[in-house]
């Protein structure tokens, strides 16, 4: 049982052994097994000790669900100048999704509750991630609406896919509602080519705001009014 909670370092071992209990009793046994007497009893410290490390078992599940935020970030992998933005795009929306139903658990605890670990800071990496695909599309032309839209239509149709499939009988499961929903996604964020000089201003205020983070020409103030008229254009498209 807990013998090595003397120091700071100590105290953070036995948190993350909790933590690592506490998530493969999810994985393997479902929620309903996440107990104070389980996860004490998987991580080798009395049930006493979950209260001294996390306040409660919401705050636990809470740092179940970073750490699988954690594990997803870590499976991420990020081309920093591909040759196809919208294929991508496509391939980052097929791994988040088949993170999920590889991790049907795990990932209903991250995705299935509003907000579950979304302050943490491998979550907010993950989502610059996505930024960084999204501003790729925007600089090459290909993006049909603003970058907050499509972060939002991205997350939430790889996020609807999967906690949609997981809710299925698995004789009822059928792969095409996968690539139906993330082609709809592609549909609603890419523009069907790059865009062109007559295609109208705003595809190409959204590039010039992609780029306008990287220009050094202007000073801070011009750069943010700069910022400004190009959104309103972009909202205009």
């Amino acid at each position: 049982m807990e013998t090595v909670d003397a120091t700071g370092g100590g105290r953070e071992l036995v948190r993350q052994r909790v933590i690592e209990a506490a998530s493969d009793l999810l994985a393997r046994e479902g929620r309903e097994s996440v107990t104070t007497r389980a996860v004490a009893s998987a991580a080798g410290v009395q049930p006493p000790a979950i209260y001294r490390h996390f306040g409660d078992m919401d705050e636990l599940l809470e740092a179940v669900a970073e750490h699988g935020y954690a594990k997803f970030l870590a499976a991420k992998q990020v081309v920093p100048a591909p040759s196809d933005p919208v294929e991508d795009l496509r391939a980052g929306w097929d791994l988040a999704v088949e993170f999920g139903l590889e991790n049907p658990a795990l990932y209903a605890l991250m995705y299935g509750e509003p907000r579950r670990g979304t302050s943490s800071a491998a979550f907010q990496a993950g989502m610059q991630i996505l930024i960084g695909r999204i501003r790729r599309l925007a600089a090459a032309g290909w993006l049909r609406v603003d970058e907050r839209l499509a972060a939002a239509l991205i997350h939430a149709t790889a996020r609807g896919a999967v906690l949609t499939w997981l809710s299925q009988p698995e004789d009822q499961r059928d792969p095409a509602l996968l690539t139906a929903m993330r082609e709809s996604m592609v549909v609603a964020v890419t523009n069907e080519k790059p865009a062109v000089q007559g295609d109208g201003p705003a595809s190409a205020a959204r590039a010039l705001r992609a780029a306008l983070p990287d220009q050094t020409a202007l000073s801070a103030s011009e750069t943010q009014l700069l910022g400004e008229w190009l959104d309103r254009l972009s909202a205009d498209g």
